[in-house]
């Protein structure tokens, strides 16, 4: 298994929506074949015209806020020791996450199709926020499918959903997270495709919204690479970047611009979310050694027992807490393109304490965990070495949780 220079990643799966010949696919009901076609035919169209794209780019810079901003951690890098820290803070994107440029340009194709409604999954809310936002703008009637657990601990989020006029449809199946919010909502698209647009939050699902969702956030890369020459002069010769895997959609976008270069001069490390310490639990499926599973209509790496049912995860971070993972990263996985860890739930609180303490940033418990490896592998790092953490969220839905867990004077 090897990956193809010069062919963005996102157009190297086969005929059939497979990288690498065994993650991804369509394993979808016979009813969602023809509305997938027809997706994959409209995206495929867009994503090389002109007019589309310049749209694409004017609500990414004036509504997004693009780009957003390239900073060095100055206090934390002298305290750590070892290599420069720097952050991309994609948290300074409208709505305060990297969802919006996914829900950005599935409300886009929505309109081209002619709907007026368009459904969606989140687990942290961020992804629901995001999509509520941008069918507003839009003019879309929009549904959020989201776990009832998620209701309860990301309560900012879901608020926001709501003022935005989305109706926020509680899941209460399996364990109430992310994974069964994603089935809900499929099984309702599955009913209502003649009329209903479905957005995937994440690079996950069918193969088309693995590579909707991979082109959207690729902004991430576009700009960093852009900020990177204009701050070293060319893309730094040792450059580590950080960025926490759930789904995948952020570290996708983060990376994707650096396929290319030798994984020597510009490394990948992507940082899952280990639960918590004492809990056999997990949402890190790469780091664990998960079998391939097919979980909503897609082969991938997935936590599942020894009959193939999927297993349950555990980790403080709802947007984390996802039993799968993209084929995107499966794919980067196998070709050893991208090297996978992971950080419980303390050291991803841990990170957040050190961040908070010693910077003006305040990351929400996803970018926290890859925070927390980032730190940890620059005290070894020469100080010529550039690691560069996405803090692809801001910590204001996770008050509840860091009030609990920290006290109040972390919130």
């Amino acid at each position: 298994m090897k990956l193809k220079k010069r062919i963005p990643v996102i157009d190297q799966g086969d005929k059939q929506g497979f990288w690498g010949g065994k993650f991804g696919g369509n394993f979808v009901p016979e009813t969602l074949k023809k509305p997938i076609e027809d997706l994959e035919i409209l995206f495929n169209k867009l994503k090389k015209d002109k007019k589309f794209i310049n749209e694409r780019d004017k609500y990414f810079k004036n509504w997004v806020g693009s780009p957003t901003r390239f900073i060095k951690l100055e206090n934390l890098t002298k305290h750590v020791g070892g290599a420069q820290i720097w952050s991309k803070v994609v948290s300074d994107a409208n709505g305060g996450a990297h969802k919006i440029y996914n829900a950005t340009v599935h409300c886009l194709l929505a309109k081209r199709s002619g709907k007026k409604v368009i459904c969606g999954d989140t687990g942290a809310g961020y992804a629901g926020k995001m999509l509520s936002m941008a069918a507003k703008k839009f003019g879309l009637k929009c549904k959020i499918f989201m776990g009832a657990k998620d209701i309860r601990r990301q309560q900012p989020n879901v608020r926001a959903m709501k003022k935005n006029g989305a109706e926020v449809i509680p899941v209460y199946s399996g364990s109430q997270t992310l994974v069964d919010a994603v089935s809900e909502c499929m099984r309702y698209w599955v009913a209502n495709c003649d009329k209903v647009a479905m957005c995937v939050g994440s690079t996950v699902g069918p193969a088309v919204f693995v590579r909707i969702c991979g082109w959207s956030t690729s902004q991430i890369s576009r700009e960093l690479k852009t900020q990177l020459v204009d701050e070293f002069g060319s893309v730094p010769k040792k450059l580590k970047l950080y960025n926490c895997v759930g789904g995948g959609s952020s570290s996708f976008g983060f990376w994707n611009e650096f396929m290319d270069y030798d994984k020597k001069q510009c490394e990948f490390i992507g940082v899952e979310a280990g639960g918590p310490t004492k809990s056999k639990k997990h949402a890190a499926p790469l780091t664990y050694g998960s079998k391939i599973g097919i979980l909503h209509g897609a082969a991938q790496y997935v936590n599942q027992n020894t009959d193939g049912q999927i297993e349950e995860t555990e980790s403080i971070s709802a947007g984390l807490d996802y039993p799968g993972i993209s084929p995107l990263h499966c794919f980067l996985k196998d070709t050893k393109r991208a090297r996978y860890t992971a950080a419980s739930d303390e050291e991803a609180l841990n990170a957040y304490k050190l961040v908070t303490k010693f910077e003006k940033l305040r990351p929400s418990l996803e970018p926290s965990h890859a925070f927390s490896v980032a730190i940890a592998e620059s005290k070894r790092f020469s100080k010529d070495t550039i690691v560069v953490v996405n803090s692809c969220g801001d910590a204001y839905k996770d008050r509840g949780i860091i009030e609990k867990r920290l006290g109040k004077k972390y919130v």
